[in-house]
């Protein structure tokens, strides 16, 4: 039976991590998959714009707010749906609580998700973004997206090649075609981690990089720094209420890495390319954590980090990315570019 209900509240600030957005269109409440597959299909017959909403982490919504059709993804479920000896996919629904099935796993042994505890929003939001952190990223264990074609009004499982993962990208970000419903993941089993590859965790887990520690330490330790940080939400401290990162790490060439000479930290990566740390080039263009305007400021733990003090709007809020990207730009002559999806606004 399906399960819908009309929001107490359609003001969207009030299901955004940063507490920003104006009115919706219309505002429902789906709780299952069926619901959610009617509101889409009610919304492409209408030809009315769609929004699915679901832990609000990745996203800035405009202070006019989104005219349209939102949905509040609230289907859950997790479940075992093949095993091996080493190995089993777990089928989760898309508005798992991200976290919450980060947990599921390291209890039960399930390892190759532990390094992205703590990060908010829903489990069908990490496809979109192609979610990673601390050397982990989700395009590694995703075997099947299962989505609505929304030009086929069809449903697809779609494989980690027509998911199209990329760098904080995939080929659902930025077009409401697919609406993601569950997501399937490999995960080994094992009591221990993944082996290591984030220095910074390595440092924090007393091992090299390479070697393994056990799922518990390692979720505890990624949960202790993205903590010390002000990435794990807490609606009491305001350096949370932010999308985490706002702008993603430049990727430039090799070529244009050297020729834009730098003494910075740098990452190569396996394709030639170079990643650049955004917080490096932002703290070097003179915007210093805690660098404020008008109700929002640059988080005071973490530089990648845009945040509403409580009485910030969105256009401030971009107002400030804008003053941050520019500075950047005329130092450095480097683009950075947002990770989150901008709906109903604009850098």
């Amino acid at each position: 039976m399906s399960d819908v209900t009309a929001a107490a509240q359609t003001d969207l600030s009030a299901y955004t991590t940063l507490r920003l957005g104006g009115p919706a269109g219309t505002l429902t409440v789906a709780t299952e998959t069926d619901e959610v597959l009617e509101r889409a299909r009610k919304a492409t017959a209408e030809k009315r714009p769609l929004l699915i909403l679901a832990g609000g982490s990745n996203v800035v919504i405009g202070d006019a707010g989104f005219d349209g059709e939102v949905v509040l993804l609230r289907n859950r479920g997790i479940r075992v749906v093949e095993e091996q000896a080493d190995s089993v996919v777990v089928r989760v629904f898309a508005g798992e609580p991200w976290d919450d099935f980060v947990a599921y796993a390291v209890d039960r042994g399930f390892s190759g998700i532990e390094c992205l505890s703590g990060i908010p929003g829903s489990a069908g939001a990490t496809p979109i973004q192609n979610v990673g952190a601390y050397g982990q990223e989700v395009a590694h264990t995703i075997v099947a997206v299962h989505a609505y074609d929304r030009e086929h009004d069809s449903i697809r499982a779609m494989s980690p090649l027509e998911c199209g993962f990329a760098y904080r990208a995939s080929v659902f970000k930025h077009n409401d075609r697919f609406v993601v419903l569950q997501v399937d993941f490999r995960l080994a089993r094992s009591a221990e981690s993944a082996p290591i590859r984030y220095a910074e965790l390595a440092r924090n887990l007393g091992v090299e990089a390479g070697d393994r520690v056990s799922l518990r330490h390692a979720r505890d330790t990624v949960r202790k720094l993205r903590e010390h940080k002000g990435m794990v939400l807490d609606p009491a401290d305001h350096d949370t209420w932010s999308v985490g990162s706002f702008f993603t790490n430049p990727v430039v060439s090799a070529a244009e890495w050297a020729e834009l000479g730098l003494d910075a930290p740098h990452w190569p990566g396996d394709d030639g390319t170079v990643k650049i740390p955004a917080a490096w080039l932002i703290e070097q263009a003179g915007f210093p954590k805690g660098f404020a305007g008008d109700g929002v400021a640059i988080s005071s733990k973490h530089t990648l980090a845009l945040t509403n003090r409580g009485t910030g709007t969105t256009e401030a809020l971009l107002g400030l990315a804008r003053t941050v990207r520019d500075g950047v730009r005329e130092r450095f002559g480097v683009d950075l570019h947002p990770e989150p999806v901008l709906i109903n606004c604009a850098m």
